[in-house]
């Protein structure tokens, strides 16, 4: 093989994925363990908003005895318009992050921006630390820089996972941020569960420090890790690209797999460049809204899916239960121990989300996305309408958490993992890390939105509107759409490499996606094997001329 050039290509479609080893999977796999930024950095907020000695650092008023009247221990609370700037301010911070970090990671590459993403976060923990809780700047501004970092780390682990991951457990792996996600969130119940009666600042200082640690683990770890094989196709560097490819596919030197595998991506690269060529930084970004409405495959269709698919995730309700939960329950006033409740929720989302990598490859990303929000709407409905008819009921407020529970499952078995994972494979490369940043921004401006609105319909403090259980009502009107979302938008991506679903959507429609099987491979298509079309055939050097393989 010449320098930069790929020694064959192949137009078997079985064909356009190297065999891959237990021990490329462990290397994809580790990558996902960045979910734990996201869950943890969510989860811990919502014990410190309700701690005793937080609260009392805020506010300045004694903490209620046990023989306090319902009116103090009621006005013993963190103001609304606080809590919603407390809670919303990560979501600001990491809605530009997600966007800044679509440009570094085709600049710098998808390793490296992950890596730059666990700095910044520090320095948001360092600030946060620092706040010892008697006024908002500190804690707000480190919140604040934080989410930068848990913007880069959560839009680019996502393109990073689905580049690297074989396509037959590229959905499984994906799904892993997901569960990373709820370990995060449980983890963070449970130092607030331990540090919630601590009469000093460690009682929030704590939660806050460990956060330390994720970043530590996260960015040692990929220090180890090789860079994305796409990442260097689309900067032309096709050596280093087929190097990456046999680490991760764990295959020896010129294995001629690596080959067929780097071809088909090139041979796609090389299509995609051919239908909307990049001719500088801003017609990259303005690619990503290029072409029809009517048209599926466009890139204005994809990155339309993406984002809104973001903002369903988020409609769903969950993040009402992990930032407000504790808060909620507290206010609800028939549950003893909203910390255990808050502790059990977030266990049920860890024990369900490992299904979730079965069948989302078993059953396919569409089916239970629209299951999955059928099951969603039925729960939160029943949680509604016995909050509003059996509420002072001991057996009703069981069924109601329940019921809360079941719906936890069904998010984390479907919604969850299935939003994050379909993102990560309907954009095409040109795009693809703007595409991801931009529907990871989504999820974080409608987790933004949630976050201000939330406490104002949960609370009269401040002209709020205190819905109580009637909000599920809200929530599950809300899966409804997603639903018909699911049902009318979502294709079946299942099976296939980054490079088949590019085809797929391009021939077929969401409804009738799971039908579709690849009958050529970009590589033929583009000529890179022999005129018969059989395999073997020889790719001259490829390299990167102003943005085009050519």
């Amino acid at each position: 093989m010449g320098a930069g050039g790929i020694a064959a290509a192949t137009a078997d479609t079985s064909r356009v994925e190297a065999p891959t080893t237990w021990k490329s999977y462990l290397m994809c796999v580790f990558a996902a363990f960045g979910g734990i930024f996201f869950g943890y950095d969510s989860g811990y907020i919502s014990g410190v908003l309700a701690m005793d000695y937080f609260i009392y650092k805020q506010t300045g008023q004694a903490v209620p005895g046990a023989d306090a009247s319902d009116a103090i221990t009621n006005a013993f609370v963190i103001p609304t318009s606080d809590k919603s700037l407390i809670v919303s301010i990560l979501s600001a911070g990491t809605f530009f992050g997600a966007i800044i970090a679509g440009d570094l990671a085709d600049w710098f590459g998808r390793r490296t921006t992950v890596i730059l993403g666990c700095f910044v976060y520090s320095v948001g923990v360092v600030l946060q630390t620092a706040s010892d809780g008697s006024g908002l700047g500190l804690l707000v501004t480190g919140r604040l820089v934080a989410g930068f970092g848990v913007g880069f780390v959560s839009a680019i682990i996502i393109l990073y996972m689905s580049e690297i991951a074989p396509k037959a457990i590229r959905g499984a792996v994906v799904s892993g941020y997901q569960f990373a996600i709820t370990i995060g969130l449980l983890l963070a119940s449970c130092v607030d569960y331990g540090t919630q009666n601590r009469l000093d600042t460690g009682a929030f200082r704590i939660p806050i420090a460990v956060q330390f640690l994720w970043a530590i683990i996260l960015a040692a770890g990929l220090f180890w890790l090789p860079e994305s094989p796409r990442y260097f196709v689309k900067k032309g560097d096709l050596v280093k690209a087929t190097a990456v490819l046999e680490r991760l596919r764990d295959q020896p030197k010129d294995s001629i797999f690596v080959q067929e595998e780097l071809a088909e991506i090139v041979a796609n690269y090389e299509y995609e460049m051919s239908v909307i060529p990049q001719s500088g930084y801003f017609s990259s970004w303005a690619n990503c809204f290029k072409g029809g409405l009517r048209n599926p495959a466009s890139n204005l269709r994809r990155t339309i899916l993406g984002t809104s698919l973001q903002m369903m995730q988020q409609w769903t309700g969950v993040n009402f239960i992990f930032y407000f939960g504790t808060t909620f329950f507290t206010a609800l006033g028939t549950i003893s121990n909203p910390f255990l409740i808050s502790l059990i929720t977030s266990l049920v989302n860890v024990c369900s989300t490992p299904l979730s990598f079965y069948i989302i490859e078993k059953l396919g990303r569409r089916t239970i996305m629209i299951w999955g929000a059928l099951g969603m709407v039925i729960c939160q409905f029943i949680v509604a309408i016995l909050g509003v008819t059996v509420f002072d009921n001991d057996n009703a407020v069981k069924a109601m958490i329940a019921f809360i529970c079941i719906y936890i499952f069904f998010f984390a078995t479907t919604w969850g993992p299935g939003a994050w994972v379909v993102i990560g494979e309907i954009f095409p490369l040109p795009i693809r890390s703007r595409g991801v940043g931009l529907s990871t921004a989504s999820n974080w401006l409608w987790n933004c939105i949630i976050a201000i609105i939330t406490p104002y319909l949960t609370s009269t403090d401040n002209g709020g509107v205190d819905l109580g259980p009637k909000i599920f009502f809200l929530w599950g009107s809300l899966c409804v759409l997603c639903f018909v979302y699911a049902y009318v938008l979502i294709p079946e991506t299942k099976g296939l490499t980054l490079e088949q679903v590019d085809r797929m959507m391009e021939e077929t429609t969401p409804r009738q996606s799971s039908k579709w099987t690849p009958k050529t491979t970009f590589a033929e298509d583009m000529g890179y094997t022999k005129r018969d079309g059989s395999e073997g055939g020889v790719v001259e050097e490829k390299v990167e001329d102003a943005g085009k393989v050519v």
